[in-house]
């Protein structure tokens, strides 16, 4: 059988490190519950996700005191 080609990615990054002040993995960004849910979302959930990444990046950022 072929693999789904349209699958929706996992953004790991292999960099697995919970920020205690937002919740998030400093990685990919995700909450432990999305990260633990991962292989079981369907795509629209997974793409809900990706979609609330750059806004996670941009406030971990800012709350680390970096620029984006």
């Amino acid at each position: 059988m072929k693999a789904d080609v349209s699958a929706i990615p996992s953004p790991c990054v292999s960099v697995c490190r919970m920020d205690a002040a937002s919740g998030w993995c400093e990685g990919c960004l995700r909450t432990i519950d999305e990260i633990a849910a991962w292989s079981v979302l369907d795509d629209l959930h997974k793409r809900a996700v990706w979609k609330l990444l750059p806004q996670r990046r941009e406030a971990l950022a800012a709350m680390k005191g970096q620029l984006p």
